[in-house]
């Protein structure tokens, strides 16, 4: 198949695509949980004494009886098989951003030939997949190949349906034979037991009798693309890197804004519904679709969970995307940036800490000068931003998202806080030593009577902070849309614990010399906005005055690229930030920068060879195919006497010469192997290797806009993005 034979047949077979029927509608009561071993489903299946013991592990956070393990695996089996699962599976999170699971069967062959079903206490707690097959950061040798996987009672087991069966899968931690976190939950669970801690301290100092649990809750808004499946399957960069490295911006895009919370495409309507009754099924509460402003682009959002469970889900959802993709003929394209020219995907994630006890610890309340609560914990806050806000833009550093960041869609690589109007007029007063007024919610006259009264919030929002203030949570909305939710919780809660465990030390001081508790506060606070008030900036995180202020002024670091970022995970005050609340040893922390250093390599290696590969062998024998058309078309006319431009044969020539030549150097550059340290490498890969990527990429995009169409051989922008 030559040209664009390919893409017509794709066009047609879109076009005509018999629209998958939508699912009979389900009442959410009648399917919410079903595939989940929660809470209830324990209760109803254990004997009371295992049940409480379980539920006061999760609950509560206290460790877990091991002796409960034979009871709960015998319920869990049961329930699995009942419906319909013959096999479970250990899920883990290895370092990757990607979900891992290994399948085992129910089945035990008894000594006559015959089979039982078994699922011992002791397998559930723990299994061992190969150590050596996922990165450990030089943690250990290849050769040393033993890994463990443990039970994580306090995120749920679940069913996993498929059109091939029903898994039983049990989310668990993954360590090496050696101890070492190999995952991301288990420095996740350390970061909230950290966090705990600190919290309970200081709200115990606050004056509170009874404090429970105190955890930290996610809520993250997956951005995605869905691109059909005929045009993907002609694309080896989007199979391949997840994004397009070629690709002329088309004649429209999203410069209308017209795609943004519009009519939902009936097909993808019918993909979203797919997608939310497995989730519901799962017992993820997915609460919003809409379009996003990039065509082709969309969001799906849930509800808040406590940030263990609320990662695993992430994790979930992102395998659900892509696998209900399929089934409706698309691909799921969790890219940062898989369009050049157009809004790219992030993660937003909504992230607040409360208990059951105190409630959220981030809601102000209606007079937020008053909530000292609410004060304690935002400076806590403003002051772990400060202090580790280059810790906060490793945690997001990928090749992927260094697309996005600082893009018009995406905040800048700088790290800062926005609090709104209200909240920064009351930490400016705190400054001052005294705390008397905020600004209160106010009402809008629409000067329509028939329209209801509209509350105004006493702040505004900013959608170029990477890190704003929404009403009773923080938005981290640099997370890229590919990325694990993990790294960033992990980051949060542990520069939350530090600044609460220096905050809880402060007040301690101030009390025991016989300060009042509001006049502790207050003078803490002020300690806390003295030192770092220059990450709080309300204003347009997108402009050049704030990137010269923040570096000259302020003293903030901007990080724009993961060459730039990572290597402050080899920083001493980051190692003794994790290595004093216990959430990474220094050698987690050191195999997490080898890892992920790794990562950004490679993947910058896989694109540089997919753009000579597909350069070499799709876009150059086009051009040539077409100057050999134009050639003889021109020679043609001539023997017939007309006058032909030979412009475009020349342009095309040109242009082709100028592709061959940026290969030739892409492909040296590639071969350079003799770098000194890690750093070095990645360094190259952004300031050499991408660079040489993209002057290639400028000639082919130029090509296909000089090339006829009926020779061009990859999917276009315009037909990938529009044609649903």
């Amino acid at each position: 198949m030559s040209g664009n034979e390919g893409r017509v047949k794709a066009i047609h077979q879109i076009i005509n695509r018999e629209l998958i029927p939508p699912k009979p509608p389900s009442r959410l009561e009648d399917i919410w949980a079903e595939n989940v071993f929660n809470l209830s489903k324990m209760q109803a299946s254990l004997p009371k004494t295992v049940f409480k013991s379980i539920k006061k592990t999760i609950v509560t956070g206290e460790a877990l009886d091991p002796s409960v393990a034979d009871a709960v695996a015998t319920a869990m089996r049961d329930w699995a098989m009942a419906k319909g699962a013959l096999y479970y599976a250990h899920v883990f999170y290895p370092m990757t951003n990607l979900t891992a699971e290994k399948h085992d069967g129910f089945i035990s062959v008894q000594g006559d030939g015959n089979v039982i079903s078994e699922f011992s206490g002791k397998v559930l707690v723990q299994g061992e997949p190969d150590g050596s097959s996922f990165p450990n950061g030089g943690i250990r040798d290849t050769f040393e190949a033993r890994g463990y996987t443990g039970w994580d009672v306090t995120s749920p087991a679940y069913i996993m349906e498929t059109d091939n069966g029903s898994t039983l899968c049990i989310p668990t931690v993954f360590v090496s034979w050696t101890g070492e976190a190999l995952d991301k939950k288990v420095p996740l669970l350390r970061s909230i037991a950290a966090m705990d801690k600190a919290a309970r301290k200081v709200l115990t100092l606050l004056g509170n009798d009874d404090v429970a649990h105190v955890n930290s809750s996610c809520g993250a808004e997956q951005e995605y693309f869905l691109v059909d499946a005929n045009f993907a399957s002609q694309r080896p960069d989007l199979l391949l890197a997840g994004r397009t490295l070629f690709g002329k911006a088309p004649a429209k895009g999203q410069e209308f804004d017209d795609h943004y919370f519009g009519a939902i495409p009936e097909r993808v309507q019918v993909y979203m519904q797919d997608v939310e009754t497995t989730l519901y099924k799962l017992g993820i509460p997915a609460k919003t679709r809409h379009n996003e402003v990039a065509p082709g682009q969309f969001e799906i959002a849930p509800f808040f969970e406590a940030a263990n469970v609320a990662s695993d889900h992430q994790q979930l959802l992102m395998t659900v995307l892509r696998h209900t993709a399929k089934k409706h003929g698309f691909v799921c394209l969790l890219h940062e940036k898989p369009f050049a020219g157009i809004n790219g995907s992030g993660k937003h994630v909504n992230w607040s800490v409360g208990n059951s006890t105190q409630g959220n610890l981030l809601d102000p309340g209606d007079s937020p000068h008053e909530n000292a609560q609410f004060l304690v914990f935002c400076g806590a806050v403003i002051r772990g931003v400060h202090k580790y806000g280059p810790l906060m833009r490793a945690a997001i550093a990928t090749a992927s998202n260094d697309h996005r960041l600082g893009a018009n869609e995406a905040p800048p690589a700088i790290m800062s806080v926005y609090l709104g109007t209200q909240l920064e007029e009351v930490f400016e007063q705190i400054k001052t030593g005294t705390v008397k007024e905020s600004t209160q919610k106010g009402v809008m006259d629409l000067g329509v009577a028939v329209l209801p009264e509209l509350t105004k919030d006493a702040g505004d929002r900013n959608r170029t902070s990477p890190f704003a203030f929404t009403g009773n949570r923080f938005e981290f909305r640099a997370v890229g849309s590919s990325q694990s939710v993990s790294g960033p919780l992990i980051v949060l809660n542990t520069m939350l614990a530090d600044s609460l465990e220096w905050i809880g030390n402060r007040l301690e001081s101030e009390l025991a010399q016989g300060m009042d508790l509001d006049a502790a506060i207050i003078t803490v606070l002020k300690e806390v906005m003295e030192a770092h008030s220059a990450v709080v900036f309300g204003g347009n995180g997108y402009s050049e005055e704030w990137h010269k202020m923040a570096v000259e002024e302020r003293g903030l670091s901007n990080l724009p690229t993961t060459a730039d970022s990572l290597p402050v995970l080899k920083e001493e005050y980051i190692e003794d930030l994790f290595k004093k609340t216990g959430v990474l040893t220094p050698v987690e922390l050191e195999s997490r920068f080898e890892v992920y250093a790794e990562q950004y390599i490679l993947s910058i290696e896989v694109e540089c060879k997919l753009v000579i590969n597909m350069a070499k062998t799709m876009i150059y024998p086009a051009a040539v195919e077409y100057l050999s058309k134009l050639s003889s078309t021109i020679t043609s006319l001539a023997d017939l006497g007309v006058t032909f431009d030979k412009t475009s044969a020349q342009t095309v020539a040109d242009l082709t010469n100028s592709m061959v030549g940026a290969i030739g150097n892409l492909s040296t550059a590639l071969e350079k192997h003799d770098f000194a340290t890690t750093e070095e490498k990645m360094t190259y890969c952004a300031t050499t290797l991408r660079p040489l990527m993209d002057a290639v990429r400028e000639y082919a995009d130029a090509l296909e806009g000089e090339i006829a169409d009926s020779f061009w051989p990859l999917p276009t922008y315009q037909e990938m993005l529009f044609i649903k």
